[in-house]
């Protein structure tokens, strides 16, 4: 028999165990079965990488946004320091 689903070989570390096993299970029964059952698993399969794509973007996303607000914040109160030291050189 042949491996209908090379998704489950490609990249095992990227699809959850439980596809992993679904697609092997689909080498074992009948290629009647197989045949319209192997483009169901594939789609599944690219369903999930392309939501672990698009979570690892969206973290990377959130992180550069947790990183620019630090900064802006960082700004921010040195701005208000120095114009703090402004009106009190202003008052003197």
């Amino acid at each position: 028999m042949t491996n209908r689903s090379e998704a489950s070989v490609a990249t095992p570390e990227q699809i959850p165990a439980d596809l992993q096993k679904l697609a092997i299970a689909l080498n074992d029964i009948p290629d009647e079965y197989a045949v319209r059952l192997a483009p169901l698993v594939d789609a599944v399969v690219e369903s999930t990488r392309r939501r672990r794509r698009i979570l690892t973007l969206v973290q990377d996303a959130l992180g550069q946004l947790r990183l620019d607000m630090k900064y802006l914040i960082f700004d921010l109160e040195a701005t208000r320091r120095e114009r703090d030291d402004y009106r009190l050189k202003l008052e003197e």
